[in-house]
């Protein structure tokens, strides 16, 4: 009962029925796009029952050549702009593994830099004050899978997000790993992060060199991709402006900043 049906009770002297109707597990969500853009390709005004969807299934030619990378190669740099899906179908195919049995661990790791301002100290344990800058490795997680899940796999130690300062050291074995805004790590950062590979892995960087929180000149990636594109074994995939799925808005406005 909500905070509200239980002060009509109080006040009415009867209780609502609809507080105590079950939930459901699964949440279906009419969403009216009238007016609006959606990548799904829905026509203007029409509602559309928006689920979670199992497949993914690429919107661009940039991105079906990055999911056949990621399915052929152990270790695939995504580089492109903002909204081209890197982290996001980077992480799919890492939950899509784990569900698989194909690798027995997701890891997740991310530099905790600041988007060109400080925000001073924040409260709280380690985890509390990462919190933050590992958030949009959680929103594409609980896309994939219901957060109880998120929290039951991570609990089993399943799947581990970690800051990159805590990757040294490591030997990453039997697991999925995904290295997101690989822009804000230096070079030695990047070798450090890519000679952690073990047995029966696979590792996704991306990044987006444009948009690095780093000094000019300190930002290790767009070196790293430099390198490996001679590499037949590993896979460099540079998405474009054409590959980006969020609003039409976000490819005109990188065309002119």
């Amino acid at each position: 009962m909500t905070k509200r049906s239980a002060k009509r009770f109080l006040r009415e002297g009867h209780l609502d029925e609809a507080a105590f109707q079950p939930d459901t597990k699964v949440r279906r969500l009419n969403v009216h796009t009238g007016g609006g853009w959606s990548p799904m390709g829905n026509a203007a005004n029409e509602d559309r029952d928006q689920s979670y969807v199992k497949t993914i299934k690429p919107k661009s030619d940039g991105q079906a050549a990055l999911l056949n990378a990621i399915d052929d190669k152990n270790l695939v740099l995504a580089l492109g702009p903002a909204g081209t899906g890197k982290t996001y179908l980077a992480i799919a195919k890492a939950v899509e593994a784990l569900e698989a049995g194909k690798v027995g661990r997701i890891v997740l790791s991310r530099p905790a830099v600041e988007a060109g301002e400080s925000i001073g100290f924040l409260p709280g344990d380690m985890e509390d004050k990462l919190a933050p800058y590992l958030r949009p490795l959680y929103d594409a997680l609980t896309d994939r899978l219901s957060m109880k899940r998120v929290k039951a796999l991570m609990a089993e130690g399943l799947i581990e997000i970690a800051p990159v300062g805590y990757m040294r050291g490591r030997t990453l074995n039997n697991a999925f790993v995904v290295i997101d805004e690989a822009q804000n790590c230096t070079y030695v950062q990047l070798k450090m992060l890519l000679t952690r590979l073990g047995w029966n892995s696979t590792m996704i960087v991306t990044g987006d060199p444009a948009q690095s929180d780093l000094l000019p000149g300190v930002s290790g990636l767009a070196d790293v991709a430099d390198k490996f594109e001679s590499v037949d074994t590993i896979a460099v995939v540079r998405l474009m402006d054409k590959d980006i799925v969020r609003h039409p808005l976000v490819a005109q406005m990188l065309g002119v900043l």
